[in-house]
């Protein structure tokens, strides 16, 4: 409801702000994303995926497509970046709003972190010690610093057995060509445990690979 709120504003003209949506693998963040364009491509709604290594390319993107009618949203999926790279001073030049984006383009990433640059150990260990309180020091503030350039954050967290089941569920009458004996019930859900404790996660990505592969052995 947040980000589609969001996203509302956007379309509208409204103010809006770019979002992170970051958590655990698999809990849905890009499948809601890629969602928004399904709901609301009718009303001029674009959409532009950009690989983290390509982040250099986004103000040349916004470029070419500025005299183009509609709205995008700069779409920046598993955003991460290594050790050393420096791609992401692109992004936070994006986000600060030296290039424009809240009238034509906004930003959602997603992420498996909330900090996206990784903080090396040395960096935290040059912090200093200031009247009892820890100063992070500047490489590590300036990485940090990307995260808080995102006006919304969203938090996906690990599923709950039981709304792992349910996930299971939705997908298995959404696919099965016929209903399920009470018998392949009590089956399925001990087979959906057990591939889960395989996968270590329960997800939504778990539970879908799980239902394909039942239905298909089946």
């Amino acid at each position: 409801d947040r980000l589609k709120q969001n996203t509302l504003q956007f379309l509208a003209g409204y103010p809006a702000n770019n979002a992170l949506l970051w958590g655990p693998r698999g809990t849905g963040k890009s499948s809601l994303v890629r969602a928004l364009l399904n709901e609301y491509a009718d009303k001029g709604l674009k959409m532009i995926e950009v690989q983290p290594r390509d982040m250099a390319d986004i103000p040349a993107i916004m470029r070419r497509l500025g005299n183009i009618e509609g709205k995008f949203i700069i779409f920046c999926d598993d955003l991460t970046f290594e050790s050393g790279d420096t791609n992401y001073k692109i992004l936070k030049t994006v986000l600060d709003g030296s290039i424009r984006t809240t009238e034509q383009f906004i930003v959602y990433a997603t992420s498996n972190r909330r900090h996206i640059v990784p903080e090396d150990v040395k960096e935290n260990l040059r912090g200093k010690v200031i009247n009892n309180e820890l100063h992070h020091s500047e490489a590590t503030e300036e990485k940090i610093s990307l995260s808080e350039r995102f006006g919304i954050w969203l938090s996906f967290h690990p599923y709950s057995q039981h709304n792992y089941l349910n996930i299971v569920s939705h997908h298995l009458k959404k696919l099965s060509t016929q209903p399920l004996t009470n018998d392949e019930q009590v089956e399925i859900k001990s087979d959906a445990l057990q591939w889960a404790l395989e996968r270590g996660s329960k997800s939504g990505r778990v539970a879908y690979q799980f239902v394909i592969d039942w239905l298909g052995r089946k």
